[in-house]
C-alpha cells in the first residue's frame, strides 16, 4: 500500500474510535511548500459527519496518527490542514522497492475488454498538416497511457478516401497533370495529390468569377462553375463503379498512402488496424431501418428518417435523407458497430477529433446508448483545440497549411542550429549529430503540444518549443543525458551491488522530494488515462526533471565521501532516469543517451 492508503484506513479508523462516525473518504494534498510536512489531510470535509472546530479535530487525528502509525514523524494543524511529516524509513522502503527497469509504473496485468483509439483519420487528396500533427501525436500518447494503465489498446483510423473532395483533385489531375508521377516528379504522393486539390480550388474560382462578370450571383455561379459539375459527375460515376474512374481513384490513393506512411514513420506513429470510408459510407442504413422499428427513429413526410433528442437537450438529427442516402451520422452509427463486430472485445471507443465536431458525438454516443449497445456508455470524444501558428490560420484549398513534413523537418533543423550554437557536440560523427537533432527536433515539437491541455488551442512557436530551459522537451532530454553521463563516471567509481537498502541513512530534503515524485508515477499514468490527458504525463515529467535539478544542484553525488550514501545517490538517479525514459515513451518521445 501507498502512503496514502495506508493514511486512509488509520484515519477511518481513528474517526470510528474518537467520534463514533464512519467517514467514506479522505482527502489528501501535497503540503504546501511553506508548510512544515509531507502529506496534509484536510478537515473541512469531515464536518460534514463531526461537529466542531477543525483545528481540534486535526489535533487530535494528528495525536492519534503519531501514537498509532510508526510511519508518521509529526504533525502540525494549520486552521483545517494536518500536514503530517512523513519517516525517512518509509520512504527508503518504499524507494527500495522501485525498480529501475523500465516497466516500473506500467501495469503488466491487462484489464478484461479493450479500447480501441482513432486518430488521424486524413483525407486523401492532401498531406497531413499541423492539424493532423496535434491529432496524431494526442491519439497515439493516449493509446501507449492506456496500455501502460492495464488496457489492451487497438489503434486504428478511418482513412477518408471518398467524396468530392477526392474527385477533386483527380479531375484536376486528369485536366492539368500530363501524366505526371510521384517518380516523374521526385514528390512524396500525397504532396503531389495535394497540389491538384490546389489547382482545382484555382480553376474553380477562376471560373466562378468570370461567371459573375456574366451577371450570375456568387452562389448561382458556385453551383453553376462547369469544373464542379464535372467532379461531381466523377463521384457519380466512382460510385456507379466506373473502371476509368476506379481505376484513377486507386492509382491516386496509392500515391497518398506511400506519402503517409512516411509521414507516419518519422512522427513516430503507428496503426493496428485501418478503416476506409469507401468500404464503410454504407454501413449503418440496415440499423437505421431497426430503429425505425424499435421507435428510436421517426420518419417525416417526405420519407427521411430522424431521430428527437429534444429531451436530452439536443434537437433533431437526420439519420437518412429522403432519397434512402445516408449522411455521415449513419456512417458513423454503422462504423461503430462493424468495429465492435470485427473486434467482440471492444468495451469502450476514443474518437481523437478536433473540438468543431464536439455536437456531432454527443448525438452520435446518445444515438449508439439508444439503441441499446452497452459498450455505448464507454466512449469519449477526445476533444482538441486548434494549433495557430504565428503566421495565422491555416487553409488546405488555397495551399496555405503547414505541412507536417516540412515542418518536422524545420524542427530538425532548429534543433541543429541551436546545438551548433552551444557547442557541446565537437566529438560527434555527421551522422550521430543527425540522429541527435532528430531526436532533438522532434521531442521539442511533440512536448510543446503534449504539455498544453488538449481542449485548449495552441499557438506554436518552433524556436520557443527548442529551448534548452523551461518547460520544454531539449531540457526535460538534456536532464536525462545528464544523468547518464553521471551513471557513465558511476561505474567506474561505484559498485551499486554493495549498496546495502537495509542500512538506513539520513535523507536530504532533495531526495525525499525526488522520492515522493518517483512514488506517485503509477497513480499520474493512472489519471492520465482515466482522463484522456498526456498533458498530466508531460508536466509530471517536467516536475520531476526541475526538482532533480534542484537536488543536482545542492547534493553532491559522485563526490559524496560515504560509500552508501553515494551508491544510493546514484541508485536514485538511475531510477529517475528511468522513470523519464517510461514517461517521455509513452508520449512518443525519444531520449539521447548523450547530448
Amino acid at each position: 500500500m501507498n502512503i496514502e492508503q495506508i493514511l486512509s484506513s488509520k484515519v477511518k479508523e481513528a474517526l470510528k474510535e474518537l467520534y463514533e462516525v464512519e467517514l467514506p473518504t479522505v482527502e489528501f494534498q501535497p503540503t504546501r511548500k511553506d508548510f512544515e510536512g509531507d502529506i496534509t489531510i484536510v478537515i473541512f470535509p469531515m464536518l460534514r459527519y463531526i461537529k466542531g472546530n477543525p483545528e481540534k479535530i486535526g489535533s487530535a487525528l494528528g495525536t492519534y496518527l503519531l501514537k498509532e502509525l510508526g510511519e508518521v514523524a509529526q504533525f502540525n494543524v494549520i486552521k483545517g490542514f494536518l500536514n503530517l511529516s512523513i519517516q525517512n524509513n518509509y520512504y527508503l522502503d518504499a524507494f527500495a522497492a522501485i525498480s529501475a527497469e523500465e516497466h516500473y509504473g506500467i501495469k503488466q496485468q491487462k484489464d478484461e475488454g479493450a479500447v480501441m483509439v482513432e486518430y488521424s483519420s486524413p483525407n486523401t487528396n492532401k498531406p497531413l498538416h499541423l492539424g493532423h500533427v496535434r491529432n496524431n501525436l494526442l491519439g497515439y500518447s493516449v493509446a501507449e497511457i492506456l496500455k501502460a494503465s492495464g488496457k489492451n489498446v487497438y489503434k486504428t483510423q478511418i482513412i477518408n478516401d471518398r467524396g468530392i473532395h477526392i474527385c477533386k483533385s483527380m479531375l484536376a489531375w486528369k485536366l492539368f497533370g500530363n501524366e505526371e508521377t510521384p517518380a516523374s516528379t521526385g514528390l512524396k504522393g500525397d504532396k503531389l495529390v495535394g497540389n491538384y486539390y490546389v489547382a482545382f480550388d484555382k480553376a474553380y474560382k477562376k471560373e466562378i468569377n468570370e461567371l459573375l462578370a456574366k451577371g450570375m450571383s456568387k452562389e448561382e455561379a458556385e453551383q453553376e462553375a462547369p469544373l464542379l459539375k464535372q467532379a461531381q459527375e466523377m463521384l457519380r460515376q466512382w460510385e456507379a463503379g466506373d473502371p476509368g474512374v476506379v481505376s484513377l481513384w486507386e492509382t491516386m490513393n496509392a500515391w497518398v498512402y506511400e506519402g503517409f506512411k512516411e509521414t507516419y514513420k518519422n512522427l513516430g506513429v503507428n496503426f493496428d488496424t485501418l478503416y476506409y470510408e469507401s468500404n464503410t459510407y454504407l454501413l449503418g442504413k440496415d440499423v437505421v431501418e431497426e430503429g425505425l422499428l424499435s421507435g428510436v427513429f421517426f420518419r417525416k413526410d417526405d420519407g427521411s428518417v430522424w431521430i428527437d433528442l429534444t429531451d436530452e437537450g439536443l434537437d433533431e438529427k437526420i439519420v437518412l435523407r429522403s432519397d434512402g442516402t445516408a449522411v455521415y451520422m449513419t456512417q458513423d452509427i454503422g462504423t461503430a458497430i462493424q468495429r465492435v463486430r470485427d473486434f467482440p472485445d471492444i468495451n469502450g471507443m476514443v474518437y481523437t477529433v478536433g473540438n468543431e465536431q464536439d455536437y456531432h458525438f454527443k448525438v452520435l454516443f446518445l444515438i449508439l446508448k439508444k439503441l441499446g449497445y452497452i459498450w455505448a456508455d464507454h466512449l469519449y470524444h477526445l476533444s482538441y483545440g486548434m494549433v495557430d501558428l504565428p503566421s495565422g490560420k491555416m487553409k488546405s484549398r488555397e495551399g496555405t497549411v503547414v505541412d507536417a513534413d516540412d515542418l518536422i523537418s524545420e524542427m530538425t533543423q532548429t534543433a541543429a542550429n541551436i546545438s551548433r550554437e552551444l557547442g557541446k557536440l565537437d566529438d560527434y560523427t555527421e551522422a550521430e549529430k543527425a540522429t541527435l537533432y532528430k531526436i532533438i527536433g522532434l521531442g521539442a515539437l511533440k512536448y510543446y503540444i503534449l504539455k498544453v491541455d488538449p481542449k485548449k488551442r495552441i499557438l506554436f512557436d518552433p524556436e520557443e518549443s527548442v529551448d534548452f530551459q523551461g518547460n520544454t522537451g531539449p531540457f526535460i532530454q538534456y536532464t536525462y543525458a545528464r544523468i547518464q553521463s553521471i551513471l557513465r563516471k558511476a561505474a567506474d567509481i561505484v559498485d551499486l551491488k554493495k549498496y546495502n537498502n537495509k542500512q538506513k541513512i539520513d535523507l536530504h530534503s532533495k531526495e525525499r522530494e525526488l522520492i515522493k515524485l518517483l512514488l506517485v508515477f503509477p497513480d499520474t499514468i493512472a489519471q492520465a488515462a482515466s482522463q484522456y490527458s498526456p498533458a498530466l504525463m508531460a508536466n509530471y515529467t517536467y516536475d520531476l526533471v526541475r526538482e532533480f535539478n534542484s537536488f543536482y544542484q545542492q547534493v553532491s553525488i559522485l563526490g559524496e565521501e560515504d560509500v552508501q550514501i553515494r551508491s544510493f545517490r546514484v541508485l536514485l538517479s538511475a531510477k529517475i532516469a528511468a522513470v523519464i525514459k517510461t514517461s517521455f515513451g509513452l508520449l512518443g518521445i525519444e531520449v539521447p543517451e548523450r547530448m
